[in-house]
């Protein structure tokens, strides 16, 4: 039913942990793929005697590279989930539920643009904000959830290797299938149904794409995105 998809780079450590909580789900995945992108500090990890599928690169495919993955997924649904990401154990749950009254792409972390562009400002929802209700998002990051034929839509047009990833999804999701993306319900007394439990904690370390030290790029290559995505015919929230 499910094939859920982790993304191993340079955060090793939380793999076992990833792992763990997928099979503690109320409805745990059917398969288990780990997507290694190269580098040198975790070159030698070896998943030779893994019971997982492993796809071990010897490049760094950046962001996209788990997403060519999921062209291969056999399953109904696909699971995505970022390197920093620990869902709870019934976060798949409630991605279904959700996706059954409001389909479309359901995740983690919510982002609604306030300008056609430029990323920021924005407002987020999920994790880092606990939002009680679903709602309805441009795009969604940290975690995907998703009918497998969606991931068709992904590479309508090509993605902009360096970031984006996350907004150029949901953008082509919507361009092409008029498939719209969503958070669902992150209740603040109820944390397994949340999508991350570690999120400001594994989330903020020196390696994250998002870290202050690497802002000015981070964000200029975002607006880009934004600014190309809207070209494309990508209509935000603001403006429906």
């Amino acid at each position: 039913m499910i094939t859920a998809i982790l993304n191993c780079y340079r955060r090793p450590q939380n793999l076992n942990a990833q792992i763990n909580s997928l099979l503690d789900q109320t409805i745990p995945p059917e398969e288990i793929w780990i997507w290694k992108n190269y580098h040198s500090e975790t070159s030698g990890i070896d998943f030779s005697q893994s019971k997982y599928r492993v796809f071990d690169c010897n490049h760094n495919w950046k962001y996209c590279g788990r997403f060519a993955a999921a062209c291969l997924v056999d399953t109904e649904y696909t699971l995505v989930l970022d390197d920093d990401t620990i869902p709870g154990s019934r976060w798949i749950e409630n991605c279904l539920e959700t996706h059954e009254q409001t389909p479309g792409i359901m995740g983690g972390v919510g982002v609604s643009l306030a300008t056609d562009s430029s990323y920021q400002p924005n407002t987020r929802y999920g994790w880092v904000s606990a939002n009680e209700e679903v709602v309805e998002v441009d795009l969604v990051g940290h975690s995907w959830f998703f009918p497998s034929e969606y991931i068709k839509y992904m590479w309508m047009e090509k993605p902009m290797w360096d970031n984006g990833e996350d907004m150029h999804f949901s953008a082509m999701c919507q361009i092409h299938g008029n498939i719209s993306t969503y958070v669902p319900a992150h209740p603040r007394n109820d944390l397994s149904q949340w999508s991350s439990l570690y999120g400001m904690k594994l989330g903020v370390d020196e390696v994250a794409s998002s870290a202050v030290r690497n802002h000015g790029k981070f964000y200029e290559e975002r607006n880009a995105c934004v600014n190309r995505l809207v070209g494309f015919g990508w209509k935000l929230q603001k403006d429906k």
